[in-house]
């Protein structure tokens, strides 16, 4: 959307960096002015945190702060018996193999929080202890609360590559090892030490609703082995106009992880940011609330400051995630505020990817659209940052959000169609170009296609020929595109599933699923050797 930004006025916003709204926030919301604001429990407005039943009168002190941000206060009287944890959600290390990190939520500070490990759920001897990293939020829009929020994180290291292991998450008073507490453990399987078939899902622009829980039903039934999602994550920032009227409800981000616990706790849930996801009371360039709430791999340029851009690799798939924040020449907020090292970082990794053997296809996945006719149409930014690394890497898949549709390209080289990919076809990126595709479809209100373009979609095929739509410029104009590139179209809620073979001839068979679990489109992306 335009924008993001928390109670500041749309003509001021309009010409606001993140760091400029961020000064702006803090110096209008004086600090005598947000301590004296009600305190308001995001767990306990979510419907999630206590436990009915306790003994005992001792209480969990408030854990020391790891950011500035937090206010000052005194030990909240809660029995950490009656604090039930919530929200789990596990990403990966920078090395699949042998990390993983394990996130959770807790309604009030607890004490000495930690997470229990195991190769058997009877045997959790292992124990952890958990990273705290609170978050203050003020009222930051008439009619909400002042929040605070509590989150956990805990770092495995040095697990075995395609192990199962087992795990529960716990504080005083409450042990998940304890047999009352068994139903509460979760699992996660690491990644193999030799590249053999497996599945992952993407999409992006999710927030929360019966769609997006019904899209997170689907991909658990896919067993994934891990999950991307492509930015504007939960929608705190509703709306992002700029106007007085705006809301940034602190409370979403709750609601959204206890959405996504029932696939996030066994399923790395990897994010990067979209526009949405700059929340700009947090930190100059809007990321404190990200690095709060998920702890991802740290081996991009700046895991402090850019938490959404990191590497890994899976079996025999390098796995890139950017902020398109950057670059983009839409939403300026954050334009330029990596300085050109995100995009130096990207020439360097894509190439230190490319050059392992062991690695078949390589798979980038971003916010802001390269190619597309939805709504927001296509980031000139972004095309004029990156598709000439995308193309000098040979990039197999590039994948986006940001627009609330499914919309799939041909094989694009160059700008202009490399070769056409109808549903169902395959394609060599060697040689004929890198499909993109937007999967913003996965719970947010959906978009649409210009005027008089039918939906195309598996079944129901509607070859459109060119369609006009448009980029963005440097000057934050609309620039008409005349495209003939646009292969697959789906206004519906949906979600894409990828199957990774290897081989001889290693594969890429991409399809994209919708709410109902019909399949609306499939191609192949082959690589041959």
């Amino acid at each position: 959307m335009d924008t993001p930004n928390l109670g500041i006025p749309e003509q001021l916003a309009q010409r606001m960096s993140m760091p400029e709204q961020h000064e702006y926030l803090r110096s209008k919301l004086s600090r005598r002015k947000v301590l004296a604001s009600s305190f308001a429990t995001a767990g306990v407005a979510g419907g999630i945190g206590l436990l009915a039943g306790s003994s005992g009168s001792a209480y969990a002190e408030r854990p020391t702060a790891t950011s500035p941000l937090a206010a000052p206060r005194g030990p909240v009287k809660v029995d950490g018996k009656l604090v039930a944890p919530f929200g789990r959600h596990l990403a990966f290390g920078a090395d699949p193999k042998t990390q993983m990190r394990i996130s959770w939520q807790v309604p009030f500070a607890v004490k000495s929080p930690y997470v229990r490990v195991g190769l058997k759920p009877w045997e959790l001897s292992q124990k952890i202890e958990a990273e705290v990293r609170d978050l203050h939020t003020p009222s930051l829009s008439k009619k909400l609360p002042k929040v605070e929020q509590y989150y956990l994180h805990a770092a495995l290291d040095g697990l075995k590559p395609g192990t199962t292991y087992y795990y529960g998450v716990g504080h005083d008073g409450f042990d998940p090892a304890s047999p009352e507490r068994m139903a509460t453990l979760g699992s996660f399987r690491t990644a193999p030490a030799r590249p053999e078939k497996f599945v992952f899902t993407a999409f992006g622009d999710q927030g929360v609703s019966y769609e997006a829980l019904a899209n997170d039903q689907l991909i658990l039934g896919q067993n994934p082995a891990f999950h991307l999602h492509a930015g504007d994550i939960c929608y705190a920032d509703t709306t992002g106009h700029g106007k007085e009227g705006d809301k940034y409800d602190a409370r979403v981000w709750d609601q959204f992880l206890a959405q996504t616990e029932s696939v996030a706790k066994s399923v790395p849930w990897m994010v990067t940011t979209g526009n949405h996801d700059m929340e700009a009371w947090y930190s100059p360039n809007g990321y404190g609330g990200q690095s709060a709430r998920w702890s991802l791999p740290e081996n991009g340029f700046d895991a402090k400051n850019a938490p959404g851009v990191y590497s890994f690799r899976y079996g025999n798939v390098g796995v890139v995630a950017l902020d398109a924040n950057d670059v983009s020449y839409e939403i300026p907020a954050n334009k330029g505020y990596t300085d050109g090292k995100q995009t130096a970082w990207l020439d360097k990794r894509l190439g230190a990817l490319r050059a392992d053997k062991d690695i078949d296809f390589l798979v980038v996945f971003f916010h802001h659209c390269t190619y597309s006719t939805a709504t927001h149409g296509s980031d000139g930014g972004v095309r004029d940052a990156w598709l000439p690394l995308f193309t000098k890497h040979q990039v197999d898949l590039v994948i986006n959000g940001h627009n609330h549709v499914y919309e799939r390209t041909d094989a694009i080289k160059n700008g202009e169609v490399g070769k056409p990919v109808p549903v169902g076809a395959s394609t060599d990126p060697t040689r004929d170009g890198i499909v993109y595709v937007t999967a913003g479809g996965a719970g947010k209100d959906l978009y649409s296609f210009p005027v008089g373009v039918k939906d195309s979609y598996e079944g129901h095929e509607n070859d459109e020929g060119t369609i006009l739509t448009f980029h963005w410029t440097k000057l934050r104009l609309p620039d008409p595109d005349t495209v003939q590139w646009s292969r697959v179209r789906y206004t519906g809620f949906s979600f894409l599933a990828v199957e990774v073979t290897t081989g001889t001839s290693p594969k890429l068979t991409v399809s994209a699923l919708a709410e109902s679990g019909e399949r609306v489109d499939h191609f192949e992306i082959e690589r041959r050797k």
